[in-house]
C-alpha cells in the first residue's frame, strides 16, 4: 500500500477523482483555496522554467564531448531522426483524426465557456522569471557547446552543481506538489462543468496514441530487420522484457540493464550496445513526443486555436532538442517541454496543467516506447558499423 500511494501515476489519477468531488459538492469558497494555490503554483513553476532549461541542457549537450568521435554522431543523428520521424508522423496523423472526433467536444467546450462560471484565486503574488524561454535555451545551447570542447573546467563544475540543484528542485518540490496543482485544475473544470467532456476527451486521445506507438515500434523494427536481414517481429519479441520493465520505473535510465541485456540477445555487440543503449536513454525520446506532440494538439483543438503544419514544424523540431534534457523520473520530459509548449504554441496554465496529467497518465507507455526504440537503434548502429571502422 506504501508502494502505491508513492506512485506518481497513482496520486495523479486520485487527484482527478478528488478534483472533479471537490469541484462537484465543496462550496466555491472552499475550492477557491484550490484556485489559489495553483495561481502561486504556476507563477513558481514559470519562474523555474528557464532555470530548468539551463540546468538540464547545458551539462546534456556538454556531455556530448565525452564521446566517441564518429559513433556519437551516428548514433545523435538516428536518434534524433527517429524522435523527428515520431513527431512529423504523429502530427499527420492526429491532424486528421482529432477534428472530427473531437469536433463534438468542442462545441461542449465554447457552451461551457459561455457560461461565465469560474473559479478566481483569493489572491496572486507575481514571480518573474530571470528570462524568457527562447533566451534560456540559446544560451543553454552556447555554454552547453562550449563546454562540449574543453577537458574538465571550473564552470564545468559549475553546470554540474547547477544541475543537481535543478534536479532536486524537480524531484523534490514539483513533481511532489503536481498531483495538487492537477486536483485544482480539475475542481476547477468541475466547478464550471466541463470536466466529463474533458475526461472522454483523455479516453480518445490515449487510445489513438497507444495504437500509434506500436505502429511505430513496428516501423522502427522493421527498418532494423531489413538492416540485419533478421525477423523484425523476433527482434522486436525479443525486446519485450524492456519494455514491461519501463512500463514499471517509468524511466528509461532505470531501465538500462534490462535494454542492454536484450539488446545483447538480439545480437549487437557488446561494444556498441554499452555505448549506444545508455546514450539513447537520454537523447530518444520517440514515445515521449509522440504524446507531447498529440496531446498539444487535441487541447488547442478544444480551445479553437490554429495548429497548422508550420508552426508544429518548428515545435517538434525544438522539442525533440529540448528533450534531452529530460531527467530520468517520471514526468521528467513534460517538464522540459513546458517553456516550448508556453513560448511557441501559447499554452494556457490550465492548459499546461492538463498537458502534465494527459502526460503521466501515459507515462509508463511512452517510456516503453522509448526504451524498445533504442533496441531498433543499436541493431541499426551495429549493422552500419560492423563492417566500419566508426569511433
Amino acid at each position: 500500500m506504501k508502494h502505491l500511494f508513492s506512485n506518481l501515476l497513482f496520486k495523479v489519477f486520485l487527484a482527478i477523482i478528488l478534483g472533479i468531488v471537490f469541484g462537484l459538492y465543496l462550496p466555491e469558497s472552499v475550492n477557491r483555496i484550490f484556485t489559489t494555490f495553483n495561481a502561486f503554483f504556476g507563477q513558481f513553476l514559470s519562474f523555474a522554467i528557464p532555470l530548468i532549461i539551463l540546468g538540464l541542457i547545458m551539462p546534456a549537450i556538454s556531455d556530448l564531448g565525452k564521446g566517441a568521435g564518429k559513433l556519437l554522431l551516428l548514433t545523435a543523428a538516428i536518434a534524433y531522426g527517429s524522435t523527428l520521424f515520431s513527431g512529423f508522423m504523429t502530427y499527420f496523423t492526429v491532424s486528421n483524426i482529432f477534428p472530427q472526433l473531437l469536433a463534438s467536444h468542442v462545441n461542449d467546450a465554447a457552451q461551457i465557456a459561455d457560461s461565465g462560471r469560474e473559479l478566481l484565486p483569493y489572491f496572486s503574488v507575481k514571480i518573474p522569471p530571470l528570462m524568457d524561454v527562447m533566451t534560456s535555451l540559446v544560451l543553454a545551447f552556447v555554454v552547453g557547446l562550449g563546454l562540449s570542447y574543453q577537458g574538465e573546467s571550473t564552470l564545468k563544475s559549475v553546470v554540474k552543481d547547477f544541475e543537481t540543484i535543478i534536479m532536486q528542485v524537480i524531484e523534490n518540490v514539483i513533481i511532489p506538489l503536481l498531483p495538487l496543482f492537477i486536483l485544482g485544475i480539475f475542481t476547477s473544470m468541475a466547478f464550471s462543468g466541463e470536466v466529463f467532456s474533458i475526461l472522454s476527451v483523455f479516453i480518445s486521445i490515449i487510445g489513438v496514441i497507444f495504437a500509434l506507438h506500436i505502429l511505430l515500434l513496428l516501423l522502427q523494427y522493421s527498418i532494423a530487420g531489413a538492416l540485419t536481414k533478421k525477423n523484425p517481429i523476433k527482434l522486436l519479441l525479443t525486446m519485450m522484457p524492456a519494455y514491461f520493465t519501463a512500463l514499471g520505473t517509468q524511466s528509461s535510465a532505470a531501465t538500462i540493464p534490462v535494454t542492454l541485456e536484450q539488446c545483447l540477445k538480439n545480437g549487437v555487440s557488446e561494444k556498441i550496445a554499452g555505448f549506444v543503449v545508455p546514450l539513447c536513454a537520454t537523447i530518444h525520446l520517440s514515445g515521449s513526443i509522440m504524446k507531447i506532440t498529440a496531446c498539444a494538439m487535441a487541447l488547442m483543438i478544444l480551445q479553437g486555436m490554429p495548429f497548422g503544419f508550420t508552426l508544429f514544424a518548428g515545435f517538434i523540431c525544438m522539442l525533440g532538442i529540448a528533450m534531452i534534457a529530460a531527467p530520468g523520473v517520471p514526468g521528467g520530459a513534460i517538464m522540459a517541454a513546458v517553456g516550448i509548449l508556453q513560448s511557441m504554441l501559447g499554452f494556457t496554465e490550465e492548459m499546461i496543467g492538463l498537458m502534465i496529467a494527459l502526460y503521466i497518465a501515459m507515462d509508463s507507455f511512452g517510456t516503453a516506447c522509448n526504451v524498445t526504440g533504442d533496441g531498433a537503434i543499436s541493431l541499426i548502429v551495429d549493422s552500419i558499423t560492423k563492417d566500419k571502422k566508426v569511433a
